[in-house]
Order: C-alpha cells, then sequence, then structure tokens
C-alpha cells in the first residue's frame, strides 16, 4: 500500500524537509509514504483566489490515482486521535487501494474537489509547513500504534 501526500507549494523550509524525511524513512517498506509538491497557481496582482484554487485543484486531481481513496485534509474535516488514525491505516491496508492526502495551497482546497472523507489534523489552523511535519509525524505513529512499537508512549526509537 502506498500514501501518496499531494501538497500545494514546492518550497519549503529545510525543517520542514527534514522532518517530513526524518518521520518517512520510519516507515516499513509495505507502507511507503511518497510526498509530491505540486506547484502554486501563479499569483497575479488581480487577486483571484477562486481561479487559483481552481487550477490548484486540476494539479491535484492530475496528480491523484484513478482507483486512490481520496481524503482532503481541511480545518473543517473530521478529527481523528491517534488510534483511530491507527484504525483507519489498517482498514486502508486491508483494503488494498493506495490513498491520496490532498494538502491545498494558502488559500484552501477548491471545493469542487470530491474526496472520499475530509480529515482535520486540528481544529486549528496551521501553516502549510506545519501540516505537512505533523502529516509525517501521525502517520508513523499510527503505524507505531498498530506495530505495538513504544514510540507512541513516548518512547523514542
Amino acid at each position: 500500500m502506498r500514501l501518496r501526500v499531494l501538497a500545494i507549494g514546492s518550497k519549503m523550509p529545510a525543517w520542514v524537509e527534514a522532518g517530513v524525511a526524518e518521520y518517512t524513512a520510519r516507515m516499513p517498506p509495505q507502507l511507503r509514504v511518497e510526498w509530491r509538491a505540486l506547484p502554486l497557481a501563479r499569483r497575479g496582482r488581480s487577486g483571484d483566489p477562486v481561479r487559483w484554487r481552481r487550477e490548484e485543484g486540476e494539479r491535484i486531481l492530475a496528480a491523484t490515482p484513478g482507483d486512490a481513496e481520496r481524503v482532503a485534509l481541511e480545518v473543517g474535516g473530521k478529527p481523528l486521535d491517534s488510534e483511530a488514525l491507527a484504525q483507519r491505516i489498517d482498514t486502508w491496508f486491508a483494503g488494498g487501494r493506495d490513498v491520496a492526502l490532498w494538502i491545498g495551497g494558502p488559500d484552501g482546497l477548491d471545493p469542487a474537489l470530491q474526496p472520499d472523507w475530509r480529515w482535520s489534523l486540528s481544529p486549528l489552523t496551521l501553516a502549510h509547513p506545519v501540516v505537512r511535519v505533523v502529516l509525517a509525524e501521525q502517520l508513523y505513529r499510527a503505524w507505531s500504534i498498530q506495530a505495538g512499537l513504544p514510540y507512541h508512549r513516548g518512547g523514542e526509537e
């Protein structure tokens, strides 16, 4: 199974790249996490966020495998604790489908996108670089719960 994170925006600070790389490297081979940065829509002085979201939504859809479960990360989505995420990953794994996790740009996701479900990492609005690191860590934490590793209980590996 493969988790494909499709995120709008490609210029991330080094600390984001390092954090994402650290947690992604810890994932087992049978649960690969791939990160793909997609370019922002070109922003001009006219300020048309509807057009920008539409363009970015088209990029997300083009990068989403046709048979993947589609998950939109949105502040208004369903919150999951770490154990519930572990169960969700277990369900994905048992289903055998790849999963595409969508992270929108600064103006959010295009409302025309049709995800299978919407997930909220937090009721707080998080900066896009922070979302990537939190998502990477939570995916690893959920897997560690399933694997019975001490990481979730506060122990570092």
